[in-house]
Formats: C-alpha cells, sequence, structure tokens
C-alpha cells in the first residue's frame, strides 16, 4: 500500500477515536511533518525551533469536528502554521 494511503487510513482512524479520547480524557500526542494533517487532527499545534529544538509557538485548534482536511479553516491554519514555520526558519537562518 502506497505511503499516501496508509496515511489517509491512519486519518481516518486518529479521527475516530475523538469519542474514546474525550471520553477517557487521554491525551495523544501526535508528530508531524504535514501542517494539514496537524490542523485536522489536532487540538494545538506546537511549532518547535530547529536545533535545539525548542517550543517557539502554541497555536490552539478552535475548529469544530470532525473535520476535513480540505475544509477551508482547515486550509487558513495550515497556512498560518506555514508562515509561522517559515518566519522561524528565517530567524535561524540569520543566525
Amino acid at each position: 500500500m502506497p505511503d499516501l494511503d496508509v496515511r489517509e487510513q491512519l486519518e481516518v482512524e486518529l479521527a475516530g477515536l475523538d469519542a474514546l479520547v474525550s471520553d477517557r480524557r487521554l491525551t495523544v500526542l501526535f508528530v508531524t511533518h504535514n501542517v494539514r494533517e496537524a490542523a485536522r487532527l489536532g487540538d494545538r499545534i506546537v511549532i518547535m525551533s530547529p536545533r535545539p529544538g525548542r517550543v517557539t509557538a502554541e497555536i490552539a485548534v478552535d475548529i469544530e469536528r470532525p473535520r476535513r482536511i480540505d475544509q477551508p479553516a482547515v486550509s487558513a491554519l495550515a497556512a498560518e502554521v506555514t508562515d509561522r514555520l517559515r518566519e522561524e526558519v528565517l530567524v535561524h537562518a540569520r543566525a
């Protein structure tokens, strides 16, 4: 199965865990480099700096569930996160 198929299946399964996570008050840490994936699946997005890895921003995801990766709100949040990541890269490139 190609990686894209695996990713899509994983996203479907993770999205289906919302009720279980909420009912049991569980915390799930999901690490990804895919910004849209983070916006679709997360309740908050943490942006880290490159070496040394430090938290530079935390963004609350206030988009009602269930979310689709092609929703305008998810796209807008992904664009905001991407802009912040670019700023972080530029700051560290100058250092």
